[in-house]
């Protein structure tokens, strides 16, 4: 009978050499022997050049940016400063954007990295797969006319269909396209309570309070105005109803 120390440092060498004999896997590519496929510190790099990347693509190619002007420029409208926190604004846009992603984040996974995972790809067709569905969610928020604007810009030949569109004009066209869209939800936002200011400015001055600004007496007005027309749940379900239409 072997003694234990050597039947374990046996089973041990011996799935060594099996794991040895398999090609390595990272983030779903095959670091294979024959130098076909990219090394593991290349692939470590990649890994990293993305999660670098990943803070400004969440601002900027998802929901995230909308939402975030829009509670801003709400917040500069009710005149309260610094509340709620710019924590508490980012943290509510970012599970907002998330809940709009959701779908799309999982059909970018079944067309992408599934059969990337399985062999079915290359990673060349899994990235082109898995971006269809985030197109199509670009294509749909683009305006024409911002479209045309970076096609004319960057000398490119006029896609006779959306889908034809390619990356680099449809994501600056949709940034754009979202700034406009969100200064314009913010500017409506902000005309019931300049109204609200300019009539207790009005008062305020007619009876001769001229050391007192407007802004402390006007400020309680707003907050007990968007309370009671319950604002948060109206805001935020228009702000989400405005991606599902």
């Amino acid at each position: 009978m072997r003694p234990l120390p050597l039947v374990l440092l046996f089973a041990a060498t011996r799935s060594a050499l099996a794991a040895a004999a398999e090609p390595f896997s990272l983030l779903g590519i095959a670091a294979g022997k024959n130098g076909a496929s990219l090394s593991v510190p290349l692939q470590i790099v990649i890994l990293l050049t993305l999660m670098t990347l990943l803070p400004a693509a969440v601002m900027s190619i998802t929901p995230f940016l909308r939402i975030t002007i829009v509670l801003h420029f709400l917040r500069q409208a009710l005149g309260t400063q610094s509340t709620p926190s710019n924590q508490v604004l980012l943290g509510l846009s970012l599970f907002l954007s998330l809940l709009v992603m959701q779908p799309v984040a999982a059909d970018m996974y079944h067309q992408g990295w599934e059969p990337l995972e399985n062999g079915r790809l290359t990673p060349a067709q899994a990235l082109e797969q898995g971006s269809l569905p985030l197109h199509h969610f670009l294509a749909r928020f683009a305006r024409e006319k911002d479209i045309r604007l970076f096609i004319e810009i960057s000398h490119a030949t006029p896609p006779r269909t959306p889908a034809d569109l390619e990356m680099k004009i449809l994501i600056p066209a949709y940034i754009l396209s979202e700034l406009k869209t969100g200064f314009q939800i913010g500017a409506v936002l902000f005309l019931p309570f300049l109204i609200i200011d300019l009539v207790v400015a009005s008062v305020t001055l007619s009876i001769g309070m001229m050391q007192l600004p407007p802004v402390m007496i006007s400020a309680p007005f707003k907050i007990l105005l968007f309370v009671l027309v319950d604002g948060w749940n109206l805001v935020i379900g228009s702000l989400m109803k405005s991606f599902y239409s």
